[in-house]
């Protein structure tokens, strides 16, 4: 399991840091999102995933996590992450007063693209650095936060914290379960030893992990998993959702790359959607514990090369993932490589904490 951080000294407790912070989290999410009911969803579904990983929070950095987590889950519900991405940059630099480090740190980009962003932003609004905190200052003072919804916050983060200790739970139970483990060479088409060879044989297109579909085509990606593409998104439907409820994300012009985490029979399904690349990627190599690695499937939309869904084609078995959770989270678990060999984009740092 991912370690652990000492308790957090006494008057820095959750509630209190939720009651002393809501404020001006509100107003953020408010630059952020241009919609008060909205802003107060955002920090309210955020202080809730805090309030679930609390004690594994470290002590002097609450600050730049909740942060993270808040500009980080207002960019995954937007449709078009590029505008969004600039203003989000502008109102970390001149509301928040990040540096361009720090912002990077923040958004999992480098110093350079936040100094980029930032000239673009200012140039899309018109208005130089001072006059734009001038309109964040004011924009600011018309915001009037409610009381912090405590009970809410703190029940949704029982919930959130209940659904990972049932997920661990059935990690550590198929440990120690026999013949309840998949073999780990059986994750992506037979790991590692089967791509080595299918590239000795340069195998015909029937082996290629590359696939290309019509709009709402079904596969069959793994034990009770479907996966198809529509020409707005990525869709699953896996078993442990209730029927009919479907999972989608929306491809961005932004490279980058998802990784999602389903518990199926026999093991974890591990899926994403990549998007913003320029054609098809050359491979999707994903990270599956014990310093394995796998080439993953994928589907690609005819018409639209530049996203689409990776999926392992087997669970991936239980030891792995409890070997994945022991690096703490920190590790890309997710690589897209481009045409010419070179990384087009990597899942998010963390990633089962935000």
């Amino acid at each position: 399991m991912p370690p652990t951080h000492d308790a957090l000294p006494a008057g820095h407790d959750f509630a209190t840091y939720a009651r002393t912070h809501w404020p001006r989290l509100v107003v953020t999410a408010r630059l952020l999102t241009d919609d008060d009911g909205a802003a107060q969803e955002l920090v309210r579904r955020t202080l809730a995933r805090m309030c679930a990983w609390w004690r594994r929070v470290p002590r002097d950095d609450v600050d730049f996590h909740v942060r993270r987590c808040l500009v980080r889950g207002h960019l995954r519900r937007l449709r078009g992450r590029r505008a969004a991405r600039r203003r989000t940059v502008l109102v970390l630099r001149f509301w928040e007063g990040l540096t361009d480090a720090e912002i990077a740190q923040v958004l999992g980009c480098s110093a350079g693209a936040v100094r980029a962003q930032v000239r673009q932003g200012l140039r899309a609004s018109g208005a130089d650095a001072e006059r734009v905190r001038e309109v964040y200052a004011g924009a600011a003072l018309d915001v009037v936060p409610s009381e912090v919804p405590l009970a809410e916050v703190q029940a949704r983060g029982r919930v959130l914290r209940r659904r990972r200790v049932a997920v661990v739970s059935a990690v550590c139970a198929a440990l120690i379960a026999p013949g309840a483990l998949f073999a780990a060479d059986r994750i992506g088409g037979g790991g590692e030893r089967d791509e080595a060879s299918a590239a000795g044989r340069r195998a015909p297109s029937a082996a290629s992990p590359m696939r290309v579909v019509a709009p709402g085509e079904r596969v069959s990606a793994g034990p009770g998993v479907r996966v198809w593409l529509t020409a707005d998104g990525g869709h699953w439907s896996v078993p442990v959702r209730p029927e009919g409820l479907q999972d989608s994300d929306r491809p961005s012009d932004d490279p980058g790359v998802t990784l999602r985490v389903d518990n199926v029979k026999g093991g974890f399904f591990l899926s994403g959607l990549f998007h913003g690349l320029n054609g098809e990627p050359d491979r999707v190599e994903v990270r599956t514990g014990e310093g394995g690695r796998a080439t993953a499937k994928v589907l690609v939309l005819a018409g639209s090369p530049g996203w689409g869904i990776w999926y392992t084609s087997a669970p991936l078995p239980k030891r792995n993932m409890q070997a994945l959770l022991d690096t703490g989270g920190d590790e890309r678990i997710v690589t897209v490589y481009d045409a010419s060999g070179r990384v087009a984009a990597r899942s998010a740092e963390e990633w089962w904490r935000i």
